[in-house]
């Protein structure tokens, strides 16, 4: 058997292996569509053997259905750490929802391809990986309720508020902004995105107090 230390090696191998498939992967089918991507285009791309993506994942499909449990897990994490972050500080669920929203753009920032495959991903309803795909969004919604609900029982936010529709309306907000600025208005700072968002959460785009 493997020592422990041998086998803490081989994982981490191995999860470097899969991180290398992962933007090999969102890269090539951002570009060019899941159906015109190939594994011998994804292994080429990832420097490793058609051999070793099989190895990893029982297929194609598997290994993009990973990849999309992998992205959103990042995004529901920092969606969290935000959130934590901001009660141990002792700041209000508004303080809270405005740290997700920046921790949302920053991670847009740093993984665009995957983001964009993601929201093209949720209009398609025939794919073999929808269920989890529904099930990892939720995960990440998730996140933001409970910080709504949280607000509503503090008495920060009205009870009248509908708690999963607001929720999935701030995670869309922040994917939609954050697409139109990568795509149209890429002059603009994280931080420009940011305070426009973060005025809108706290209805001052009219500039009323």
């Amino acid at each position: 058997m493997e020592s422990s230390s041998t086998a803490s090696q081989s994982g981490g191998r191995r999860e470097a292996t899969r991180q290398k498939l992962y933007e090999a992967a969102v890269t090539l089918i951002a570009e060019q569509g899941f159906s015109a991507t190939t594994v011998d285009e994804i292994a080429e791309r990832a420097g490793v053997a058609k051999g070793t993506v099989y190895y990893n994942f029982a297929s194609k499909s598997v290994l993009f259905e990973e990849l999309l449990r992998h992205g959103v897990g990042l995004l529901t994490a920092s969606l969290r750490q935000a959130a934590e972050r901001t009660a141990r500080e002792g700041l209000g669920r508004v303080d809270a929802l405005d740290a997700m929203i920046r921790a949302g753009l920053v991670f847009i920032d740093r993984y665009p391809a995957f983001t964009q495959l993601y929201v093209a991903e949720l209009w398609r309803t025939n794919r073999a990986w929808q269920s989890t795909l529904l099930v990892v969004r939720q995960e990440a919604v998730a996140v933001v309720e409970g910080v709504l609900r949280e607000g509503v029982a503090s008495g920060e936010f009205s009870e009248e508020i509908d708690v999963p529709l607001t929720a999935a309306a701030l995670v869309g907000m922040v994917l939609v902004a954050a697409l139109d600025w990568k795509a149209f208005q890429p002059e603009r700072s994280l931080d420009d995105v940011h305070s426009a968002l973060s005025r809108l959460l706290q209805g001052r785009v009219s500039g009323r107090p």
